[in-house]
């Protein structure tokens, strides 16, 4: 249990970074500093849940809402208002959904993948930080671990 109860206290820390769209690193900064205009913008106080819908989008391209939410293990409201958040700022638009006329795609903006190219950019340079002497190794170890934890709860009704 020792690993959950790590989890949830470097999550909600990790979340309200995000929010924050604190600076830590210089190279976080410079990451910041190459978007400009409507793209800073984009990327200042993007929520978790906005930040999410836009990383679904940019590693999996066009997605409908339910699809979203089952990829993300949260309901299909959640992902909906994350969603009209993000259309509201012009991170994303519906597009026609040629298999589901009822489920319209999601896909980015231009705007969008800026943001979420920023996002990241900053976030790798805080993950710099913590720096001491972890090595790939130890991280692709903990990515193992933690894919394999949330296979074992794939199960659970998030609905």
């Amino acid at each position: 249990m020792e690993v959950f109860d790590l989890i949830g206290p470097l999550y909600r820390r990790v979340q309200r970074k995000v929010e924050q769209g604190a600076q830590g690193a210089q190279g976080a900064q410079d990451a910041q500093d190459a978007y400009t205009g409507k793209q800073a913008q984009a990327v200042e106080g993007l929520s978790v849940g906005v930040r999410a819908v836009l990383d679904l989008l940019h590693k999996h391209g066009p997605m409908t809402v339910p699809q979203m939410g089952r990829a993300q293990a949260i309901s299909r409201q959640f992902v909906q208002r994350m969603v009209n958040d993000a259309a509201a700022r012009d991170l994303v638009e519906s597009t026609p959904n040629p298999a589901h006329q009822r489920s319209s795609l999601i896909r980015l903006t231009d705007e969008g993948r800026a943001a979420i190219a920023a996002v990241v950019a900053r976030e790798h340079a805080v993950l710099r930080e913590v720096g001491g002497d972890l090595t790939d190794a130890d991280v692709r170890t903990c990515v193992r671990v933690l894919a394999q934890m949330l296979t074992l709860f794939d199960t659970v009704d998030v609905n």
